[in-house]
C-alpha cells in the first residue's frame, strides 16, 4: 500500500511537471504570436503563477517520492538508471531556474509596454528566443526520464 502511494505519488508528479510544462510553453508561444503587449502580459502573469504553485511543487516532491520509492523497492541510489535520470533532472533545472526568471522579464516587459503604450522592446524578443531554446533540451530530458523510470535498462558501466 505504502509503496503504490509513493508510486502513485510519484507518477502524479511527473505528471505534473511534464504537462504544466507542457502547457507553458503552448500558452507562451500562442500568446507570443499575437505580439499584443497586453495579451503577453496576462498570460506570462498566468505562466509565472503556474510555474510557482505547480512546477515549483512538483519539483520539490519529485525527487523525495523518487528517494522513498527507491529505499522502499530496494533500488541503490547508485543504480545506472536512477543516476542517470537524477543527472537529467538536474540538466531540466539547470534550463527551468533561468526559464522561470525569462518568464518573470517577459511578463514585466510586456507590462511596461502596455504601460506606456508602446511596442514590445527588443530585450522582450531576445529573452523570448533564448525561453524558446531552452525548452528543447529541459523536454527532451524530462522524456527521457520518462522512459528511463519506465524501462530501467541495465545500463553497462
Amino acid at each position: 500500500m505504502y509503496e503504490d502511494m509513493l508510486r502513485l505519488i510519484h507518477v502524479v508528479g511527473a505528471t505534473v511537471l511534464f504537462g504544466t510544462g507542457m502547457g507553458i510553453a503552448f500558452f507562451m508561444v500562442m500568446a507570443h504570436r499575437t505580439r499584443d503587449p497586453a495579451k503577453i502580459s496576462h498570460v506570462a502573469g498566468i505562466v509565472v503563477l503556474a510555474d510557482a504553485l505547480f512546477t515549483t511543487t512538483a519539483v520539490i516532491l519529485q525527487p523525495l517520492s523518487g528517494y522513498l520509492l527507491a529505499r522502499s523497492v530496494g533500488w541503490p541510489l547508485d543504480t545506472p538508471w536512477i543516476v542517470l535520470s537524477l543527472g537529467l533532472y538536474v540538466m531540466t533545472g539547470i534550463f527551468w531556474l533561468p526559464v522561470v526568471w525569462i518568464q518573470i522579464q517577459l511578463r514585466n516587459l510586456a507590462m511596461e509596454a502596455v504601460a506606456g503604450e508602446n511596442e514590445l522592446p527588443t530585450r522582450y524578443f531576445r529573452l523570448y528566443n533564448v525561453w524558446f531554446a531552452c525548452g528543447f533540451p529541459a523536454f527532451a530530458a524530462v522524456i527521457a526520464i520518462f522512459w528511463l523510470m519506465l524501462t530501467k535498462p541495465v545500463l553497462g558501466w
